[in-house]
C-alpha cells in the first residue's frame, strides 16, 4: 500500500481518498497459475491505458510487476494458484469534484490471495444467466472501480439463482456483469466488438487468439437478444471466471 508491505489488517486508506468518495480510480485482477501471473503485461498495459484515460498521475504501471512478485513470495503463493488485485485512485484530498493539485500522490494498492476455484459442475453442466437492461455509462472500456450497475445486476442474478447477469443494450446482448459473452452460431464463434460499451477482457482476447490458431471461424459482431436461444452454445470468459459454459437462461 503506497510503497509499504503491510498485513491486510494494518492497511489503512484515508476517508478522504477519492476512490472512496467518488469511485475515482481503476483496478485490475490478474490470475496466477502455479506462481506465474497470466498475461501480466497485457493487464498492466490496460491499467496504464486506464490511468491515462482518467488522467491519474501514476507513471510506473510496469513497476507493479516487481511488487506483485514479492507479494506472491510473502504470501506463500510462489507455487500456487492465486489472484492479484491492483487498484489505483487519484489519492486523498479535500472533497471537491475537480481534480486535486498535481502534487497529490495517487493511492496504489496491490494484494495477493489464494484462488478459490468454482465448483467443477459449473464447467461440466453449465450455469444460469439472467438478462438486464444496460444502464451503465458509455466508457465501459475503462476498468473503473465505479461498478454499482454491475453490482446491482449481479445481485439480481444471485436472487434469481443464476451465476451471471447479461447486459442488453438496444436489443443486443453485449457482455456480463463481470464477464464477456461468446456465442456459437452455425459453427462460428461470435462476441460483441471491442468498443467503449464493453470491457474487452484479456481472456476474451486469448479466446479469439486460440480460435484463430485452431482454425475456428470467429468474428466480432452483435448477438441480438432474440437469437440467444438459437445458439449452439453460449459461454462466458473472464480472469477468474476463466471460460464458463452457459447453457440455461432466464
Amino acid at each position: 500500500l503506497n510503497g509499504s508491505y503491510v498485513p491486510a489488517e494494518q492497511a489503512v486508506v484515508s476517508v478522504d481518498d477519492r476512490g472512496f468518495l467518488f469511485a475515482d480510480g481503476i483496478y485490475e485482477v490478474i490470475r496466477v497459475y502455479r506462481g506465474r501471473p497470466f498475461r501480466l503485461e497485457e493487464h498492466l498495459r490496460r491499467l496504464a491505458d486506464g490511468v491515462a484515460a482518467l488522467r491519474i498521475p501514476f507513471r510506473d504501471p510496469a513497476g507493479l510487476a516487481g511488487i506483485a512478485d514479492r507479494l506472491l513470495e510473502e504470501n506463500g503463493l510462489r507455487d500456487g494458484d492465486a489472484v492479484l488485485y491492483i487498484q489505483v485512485t487519484r489519492g486523498a484530498a479535500p472533497r471537491a469534484h475537480a481534480f486535486p493539485p498535481a502534487d497529490v500522490p495517487p493511492t496504489v494498492f496491490v494484494s495477493a490471495r489464494p484462488f478459490t476455484p468454482y465448483p467443477a459442475e459449473h464447467y461440466e453442466r453449465g450455469v444460469r444467466a439472467v438478462t438486464v437492461p444496460d444502464t451503465r455509462w458509455s466508457r465501459c472500456d475503462i476498468k473503473s472501480v465505479s461498478l454499482l450497475p454491475n453490482v446491482l445486476a449481479n445481485q439480481r442474478a444471485k436472487e434469481a439463482g443464476a451465476f451471471e447477469a447479461l447486459f442488453v443494450r438496444d436489443g443486443i446482448v453485449i457482455e456480463g456483469s463481470h464477464s464477456n459473452l461468446f456465442g456459437v452460431f452455425g459453427g462460428t464463434l461470435v462476441t460483441y466488438p471491442a468498443c467503449n460499451y464493453i470491457l474487452a477482457g484479456i481472456t476474451r482476447a486469448c479466446v479469439l487468439e486460440l480460435a484463430a490458431e485452431l482454425g475456428i471461424p470467429a468474428r466480432e459482431g452483435p448477438i441480438p437478444f432474440e437469437t440467444l436461444w438459437e445458439a449452439d452454445e453460449l459461454f462466458l470468459s473472464g480472469t477468474t471466471t476463466e471460460d464458463r459454459k452457459s447453457t440455461r437462461l432466464n
